[in-house]
């Protein structure tokens, strides 16, 4: 389908603005001495630099360059306009406008030159996306439980006949007090569960002693 043209009343504003700014130019570099295509080329080259000093103070509004451009072309582009309103007599140009007519060329080239070449603002990097980490599985090992100890089976009572030991001779192997009061418990327990004193060989058998140990321990303990 084809679009409807309509008119855009922006747009017809500055097509006739640019229009008669463009033959006030024309008018005032003819009244200066510019005949034939160069009093068409003035209004071109003025109307350039105020567009080229538009868009670079649209891409750097600090610039301080481009903007003393645009307001050098606009205020040729109004001086002419007003120049041109019956104030100046177009049949005798004053020597001073002749002069910046004829100058305006080599500024315009200056001017054009200057904002073409000008460095350009380096642009902002653009942010870097920081990668989210990813969600880690926490696995906890716990560590098994120790098994309920059972308790010790009750020992038959078997009868043993009792025979009279010899008497103690004195111990010929130092024991730690440490030693002997674990000793002393163990003799203890045993004891408790056959009801018979411990002997050297079962404490050595038990707890992998030296037997001259062993031996001595058992002396004491008994």
């Amino acid at each position: 389908m084809f679009r409807t043209l309509r008119p855009d009343a922006v747009l017809v504003q500055a097509v006739i603005a640019g229009a008669l700014s463009f033959a006030h130019l024309h008018d005032l570099a003819a009244a200066a001495g510019q005949d034939g295509w160069k009093a068409w080329a003035y209004p071109v080259s003025v109307d350039l630099l105020l567009v080229a000093a538009w868009r670079r103070m649209r891409t750097d509004t600090a610039n301080r360059d481009a903007w003393l451009w645009f307001a050098i072309a606009l205020i040729a582009s109004l001086g002419a306009n007003v120049a041109t309103a019956g104030l100046l007599d177009m049949n005798h140009v004053p020597a001073w406008l002749r002069i910046l007519v004829a100058g305006w060329p080599a500024l315009a080239f200056l001017g054009g030159t200057l904002l073409a070449h000008a460095p350009r603002p380096a642009p902002e990097p653009a942010p870097v996306p920081v990668p989210e980490p990813e969600p880690v599985d926490l696995v906890i090992e716990r560590t098994p439980e120790p098994a309920p100890e059972l308790p010790p089976a009750e020992p038959e009572l078997v009868p043993v006949e009792v025979q009279p030991e010899p008497a103690p001779s004195a111990p010929t192997v130092p024991v730690p007090p440490a030693l002997l009061a674990h000793a002393q418990k163990i003799a203890d327990a045993h004891r408790a569960q056959t009801g018979a004193p411990i002997d050297a060989e079962t404490l050595r058998t038990r707890h992998g002693m030296p037997a001259a140990l062993a031996d001595s321990i058992a002396l004491q303990l008994a």
